[in-house]
């Protein structure tokens, strides 16, 4: 293929001085690059000029934004919160969602990984990612227990292919079947995506498994295959028990070696309760990486962004830097996790009080996030789904023989009648 010149010296980067990104990438990802000669870059270079007829936007004579007056009362936002966002996202908000990361895992500090690049929120992230480092016909290994839209993203949208694994053994996640499932790949490309807090079982690998799991994925790079280890943080922080790792895998994985590349794909969504606000972030991270490699990166996911939807929503990057830029913030975002902390409370309350539950279906594994499943017994799980809204006003998802239940949505004082429609209502198709 005929790269185009920004393409190829990106590419010369990430091939620089033995690096084996390059080698990672689809042939779209290789392809990919920002065009910064293009409309974006010569904008950027007439910028504070005194005549500036660049960028499609439309201005009052006195410079602001035209802005309809009916949209902007909604709105306590300046006008220029109506203009663009860079590809790339807001810069202020890129850095302040790094410094974010680096709070929220510690251990991060000291460590050298992109600057986020915005996304129009994690959905959109994991499709970037799709395109960036999947072919037709490449393997993405994925836990058995997963998300359906993976199936949207990569089956439909790249043409590759889904290869799962075991998820639990024995009441914890399942390290020996991941490692199984790197070894059974074919090919010494090895993408791998990993979802904690999981949706849908609401489970996060504990500390022992997360040490775990990291060195399965660095001894498989030891071997010299090329590792891409996608990261779905999409439920972060909401960890509800103790010895569960507190810190991404990111953290393990970003500097563990050279042909291992962490993507960490996360965003405020469901971690700051804004799901209609469409901002995500992608950032990336292998031991070695110089400034200008993972420059390299950005370069290659802004490009990726701009050739898919030009940039991210401008008004929710705008919002959510002055968010977390407010003293209200962390203890606000405090108030909210202790919300959902006390249902999860509940709910294992709910559980040891009905021991007569285990006649009718079993919980799955689950310590955070927003929901958690069970296992019916002896019923169909579609079957019990259809029954529960008909007969008993009950809504719940169906996933892989599983019944997801997200306790994120329920009021409180309704989750206790949630179970025991559950219980009747198993009892009664038996």
């Amino acid at each position: 293929m005929n790269y185009n010149p920004l393409a190829q010296a990106l590419n010369a980067e990430l091939s620089a001085n033995g690096c084996k990104v390059l080698d990672m990438l689809s042939e779209q990802g290789k392809a990919i690059f920002f065009p910064r000669k293009g409309i974006l870059g010569q904008g950027a270079e007439a910028k504070g000029s005194e005549i500036n007829a660049t960028i499609g936007t439309a201005l009052e004579d006195d410079g602001s934004p035209l802005v309809l007056d009916c949209v902007l009362k909604s709105l306590n936002l300046p006008k220029q919160s109506f203009l663009y966002a860079p590809s790339f996202g807001n810069p202020d908000l890129r850095k302040e969602w790094k410094k974010q990361v680096i709070i929220k895992n510690p251990t991060l500090a000291n460590k050298n990984f992109s600057t986020p690049v915005v996304t129009c929120a994690l959905t959109h992230a994991i499709s970037c990612a799709g395109y960036l480092f999947l072919d037709a016909g490449d393997e993405v290994i994925i836990p058995d227990l997963y998300w359906d839209n993976y199936e949207l993203v990569f089956e439909n949208a790249r043409g590759a292919k889904i290869k799962t694994f075991n998820t639990f053994k024995n009441g914890g996640f399942d390290t020996e079947a991941l490692k199984a499932a790197l070894e059974a790949s074919k090919g010494d490309k090895k993408v791998v995506l990993l979802n904690f807090p999981n949706n849908p079982t609401g489970y996060t690998a504990t500390e022992t498994e997360a040490v775990e799991i990291a060195k399965i994925l660095t001894e498989c790079a030891a071997k010299g295959n090329k590792v891409v280890a996608l990261l779905d943080d999409a439920y972060f922080g909401l960890v509800y028990e103790e010895g569960v790792t507190k810190e991404s895998l990111f953290v393990k994985l970003v500097d563990a070696h050279e042909n291992l590349l962490a993507v960490k794909l996360d965003g405020p969504t469901k971690e700051d309760y804004v799901w209609g606000f469409r901002v995500g972030f992608m950032s990336f991270g292998f031991k070695g990486a110089t400034e200008a490699q993972l420059k390299a990166m950005e370069d290659k996911a802004a490009g990726t962004v701009r050739g898919n939807i030009s940039n991210a929503p401008s008004i929710s990057q705008k919002i959510l830097l002055a968010a977390y830029q407010s003293p209200e913030y962390a203890q606000q975002k405090a108030e909210k996790y202790a919300t959902l902390k006390k249902r999860y409370d509940i709910i294992k309350e709910v559980l040891a009080a009905h021991p007569e539950y285990k006649d009718a279906f079993d919980p799955m594994p689950c310590n955070s996030g927003y929901f958690m499943c069970i296992k019916p017994k002896g019923v169909d799980a579609e079957q019990l789904r259809e029954k529960l809204i008909k007969d008993y006003s009950t809504g719940t998802i169906m996933l892989s023989g599983l019944i997801r239940l997200a306790f994120s949505a329920v009021p409180t004082e309704k989750l206790p009648k949630l179970f025991d429609n559950i219980y009747n209502c198993i009892l009664k198709m038996k």
